[in-house]
């Protein structure tokens, strides 16, 4: 099956890009292909293609748990995403990041997708295991 990874990064780029490899890696070792988008900078990206979707980001602000106004544009420039099964992931921060997966998640079923699972990730490791266990299928 194909899947999508796709974070949007905040001033920690290097943190999100290995925590969404490390997702990536989880995904393929259960046999998926897996494409890691850059939605900051990958903008004229498609995700019709992908029958599962991954989303990440983190919070950009402490206690309000403000995600980046980037990810709704995306989203509705990205195609045909309503119905697509997905996946909320946000990376530990020392406050806010429930908010911040709130709000992720808010977003995502605005566009319609079917949310079907969300974390807050604290390590690689951790997301690697969070790939693994994931009903993609």
């Amino acid at each position: 099956m194909r899947t999508a990874v796709i974070f949007f990064a905040g001033k920690n780029r290097e943190r999100l890009l290995n925590l969404a490899k490390a997702l990536a890696r989880g995904i393929e070792a259960q046999g998926h292909q897996v494409d890691i988008i850059d939605g900051d900078h990958d903008v004229n990206t498609r995700l019709t293609i992908y029958q599962y979707i991954a989303i990440g980001t983190e919070a950009i602000s402490g206690f309000g748990g403000k995600i980046p106004k980037k990810i709704s544009t995306f989203l509705a420039s990205a195609g045909m995403v309503s119905g697509k099964r997905c996946f909320a992931f946000v990376a530990k921060t020392p406050l806010g990041s429930h908010k911040a997966l709130s709000r992720l998640m808010k977003q995502m079923e605005s566009e319609g997708m079917y949310l079907k699972y969300s974390e807050v990730f604290t390590s690689q490791v951790e997301a690697e295991e969070v790939g693994k266990r994931l009903h993609i299928k």
